[in-house]
C-alpha cells in the first residue's frame, strides 16, 4: 500500500513537472510573438504618420495650385474683357503685326536700292572728275542723300556771285550726272564765312549765299538743259559753318556751295501712302 502511494506521488510530480515545462515554452513563444507584434505596430504607426504628413503636404500644394489657377483665370478674364472692349481680336493683332513687318521689309528694300543707286551715282561722278578737281570738290553720301561740296574760289569771281570760266567744265560733269538720274531732285545751297559784305545789290551774307546758289541753278538750266522743275536754290549765309571762322583755313572751308541730290519728294509721299493704316 505504501509502495502504491509512492508511485502515485511520483506520477503526480512528473505530471506537474511536465506541465510546468510546457507552460514556460508557451510563455516564451507568446513573449516573442508579442514583441514582434509590438515592432510591427510601431512600424505601421510610423508609416501612417509619414503618410499623414505627405497627405497634408499634398493638400497644401493643391490649395496653392487652386489659388494660382484662380488668379490666372481672373487675369485671363480681365484680358479677354479688355480685348472685347477694344474690339481687338488675336487674329486682327496678328494681321497688324504682319502688315507692319511687310512695311518694314519694304522700307529696307527701298533704302537698300536707294543706297546702291547713290553709290553708283557717286562713283560715276568721282570717276569723271580730274585729280585737280577732286581737290576742290568733295562728294559724300549721307543718309541716302548725295552731297557735292564745291569751294567758292573755283566757282565764283572773287567777292562775286558770277560763275567763272574755270567752273564751267566741273559743272558740266555734275550736270551730266544730274541728267542721267532724272528721278532725283537737286538743291543748290550757298554758304559763306562770317566776314560781313556790303556791295551794290548785296546787303549781307544772306544775299551773297542766295545769289551764288541762284547763279549755279541758272547755269545748270541754261548751259546744260537741266529741267528747272528739278532745281531749288537756297542760301544759308554764314549760319551753317563746317568749322570755326577763327582761321583763314576755316573761313575758306565754310565758303562753299553744296549741290544736294535727293530722291524726288513725291516718291517719299508714295512710300508714305503705302504705310499700313492705323485704326
Amino acid at each position: 500500500m505504501k509502495t502504491k502511494k509512492l508511485f502515485i506521488l511520483s506520477l503526480a510530480a512528473g505530471a506537474i513537472l511536465m506541465t510546468s515545462c510546457v507552460s514556460k515554452k508557451e510563455l516564451v513563444a507568446c513573449q516573442d510573438e508579442n514583441k514582434s507584434l509590438t515592432q510591427n505596430y510601431m512600424s505601421a504607426k510610423e508609416q501612417l504618420a509619414a503618410a499623414n504628413s505627405r497627405v497634408s503636404s499634398l493638400e497644401a500644394q493643391l490649395a496653392q495650385a487652386q489659388k494660382d489657377y484662380a488668379r490666372l483665370q481672373r487675369s485671363l478674364d480681365k484680358s479677354l474683357t479688355n480685348a472685347n472692349q477694344n474690339n481687338v481680336s488675336i487674329e486682327k493683332l496678328v494681321d497688324q503685326i504682319n502688315e507692319s513687318n511687310q512695311y518694314i521689309r519694304h522700307l529696307v528694300e527701298v533704302k537698300s536700292k536707294s543706297d546702291s543707286l547713290n553709290m553708283v551715282l557717286t562713283n560715276n561722278l568721282t570717276r569723271s572728275l580730274s585729280r585737280e578737281e577732286l581737290k576742290e570738290v568733295d562728294v559724300q553720301v549721307l543718309k541716302g542723300v548725295v552731297y557735292i561740296s564745291l569751294a567758292d574760289n573755283m566757282l565764283y569771281k572773287s567777292g562775286s556771285y558770277e560763275i567763272n570760266d574755270r567752273a564751267a567744265e566741273t559743272l558740266s560733269k555734275i550736270a551730266k550726272i544730274i541728267m542721267d538720274y532724272k528721278d532725283y531732285d537737286v538743291l543748290v545751297e550757298g554758304n559763306t564765312d562770317n566776314v560781313p559784305i556790303s556791295r551794290e545789290n548785296i546787303r549781307n551774307n544772306w544775299d551773297l549765299s542766295c545769289l551764288r546758289a541762284s547763279s549755279v541753278v541758272q547755269f545748270l538750266q541754261t548751259r546744260y538743259g537741266v529741267d528747272p522743275k528739278r532745281l531749288t536754290a537756297g542760301g544759308r549765309g554764314e549760319y551753317n559753318p563746317l568749322t570755326t571762322n577763327n582761321t583763314e583755313v576755316g573761313k575758306q572751308r565754310n565758303r562753299r556751295t553744296q549741290i544736294i541730290i535727293t530722291p524726288k519728294l513725291d516718291q517719299f509721299m508714295e512710300l508714305i501712302d503705302q504705310a499700313p493704316e492705323k485704326d
